[in-house]
């Protein structure tokens, strides 16, 4: 599916299932959320925090594509309720970067190996 057909999914599914939008402050404060609960795992799969469960650790990767997921839907809601195409923002940021980091990246001598 393209990002254009997600967001329709999405909005159909808020009109549909979710009732209606929340107000565009509490969806960022859910995306703030999400993206705690995304890095809390990062920590613990990637990072040198452990897990204080073994179920946890078991179902680690499920979970990380799940909060992924969340954190996409929100980003989606707050993107259709303040009538942002993501597909052609996302278009726009990578010609802006690959403008502005053309050689940069290249040239850097910590991401050498």
């Amino acid at each position: 599916m393209t990002i254009q057909e997600a967001q329709k999914i999405v909005d159909e599914w808020i009109k549909t299932i979710g009732v209606r939008y929340f107000d565009e402050m509490t969806n960022t404060a859910v995306l703030m959320e999400e993206v705690g609960e995304m890095a809390r795992l990062m920590a613990r799969v990637y990072g040198e925090q452990s897990f204080k469960r073994q179920e946890d650790e078991d179902n680690a990767m499920d979970n990380l594509s799940a909060e992924m997921a969340d954190i996409l839907f929100v980003l989606i809601c707050l993107a259709n309720q303040t009538g942002i195409d993501l597909q052609t923002a996302l278009i726009k940021s990578l010609e802006k970067k690959t403008k502005r980091d053309k050689d940069r990246h290249r040239n850097n001598d910590k991401l050498k190996e």
